[in-house]
């Protein structure tokens, strides 16, 4: 899952973003309302977590032009503002949560991942087709009750595909996925080549139904 930190505060950004590392979360980190605005035009995230208060401009502006945009990137608010006024403003733009600093990361955790569920997953935490089942809490799948050892990344590819049921993804939107920032520093994407293979090579070994079709010259697509 990728995740945009827009926080000020250096040091909270990176608790977070460390935090969020350990559990399996692609994080990138914007500072200002200009690096935001930035990401969030070229970038898609499965959940930002957006401060109100930034150096050069107010964060709920960026809210209403995530709106604006159709994006569908989820939002939970976090900030030390703590009146009901600027609560209500960012719910009724479109935030999908709020959070008072200070609070425990284990709550952000919890709050993001029952949003993404929600979102993505029709708010349960198994994911079944067919023999496949996944249990988003545990991070395990298993085909025919017997359970296939995927590394970060092809899990972290396996739900992406299945949160983008039936839609071709390119090459390029899986290399952003895995790789975030990063991405234009790669000379190719001969890695999500690789990663996607190991992730059908296992599934099709364990006696999973080729749900992952590779569509040649565009992408790959998860039919469901």
């Amino acid at each position: 899952m990728k995740i945009l930190i827009i926080e000020d505060e250096k040091e909270l950004a990176l608790s977070i973003s460390e935090y969020l590392s350990k559990e399996s979360y692609l994080c990138e980190v914007a500072s200002t309302f200009t690096e935001a605005v930035r990401k969030i035009e070229v970038f898609d995230y499965d959940c930002i977590l957006l401060d109100i208060t930034l150096p050069d401009g107010n964060g709920l502006k960026i809210l209403e032009e995530l709106k604006k945009e159709n994006k569908q990137d989820g939002v939970i608010i976090i900030s030390a503002r703590n009146s009901l006024d600027d609560k209500i403003k960012g719910l009724q733009i479109g935030a999908d949560d709020y959070l008072t600093k200070p609070f425990h990361l284990s709550e952000l955790t919890a709050r993001m991942y029952s949003l993404i569920r929600r979102r993505q997953f029709n708010n349960s935490n198994i994911v079944r087709q067919g023999e496949l089942e996944i249990d988003l809490l545990a991070k395990t799948v298993s085909v025919n009750k017997t359970m296939v050892a995927l590394t970060k990344k092809e899990f972290g590819l396996l739900i992406y595909f299945i949160g983008n049921k039936n839609r071709v993804i390119s090459k390029s939107t899986l290399a952003e996925h895995l790789s975030g920032d990063f991405v234009d520093m790669l000379d190719n994407h001969d890695f999500v080549y690789a990663h996607v293979k190991n992730l059908k090579k296992k599934l099709n070994e364990a006696g999973c139904e080729q749900f992952l079709k590779t569509v040649y010259g565009t992408g790959y697509k998860w039919e469901g």
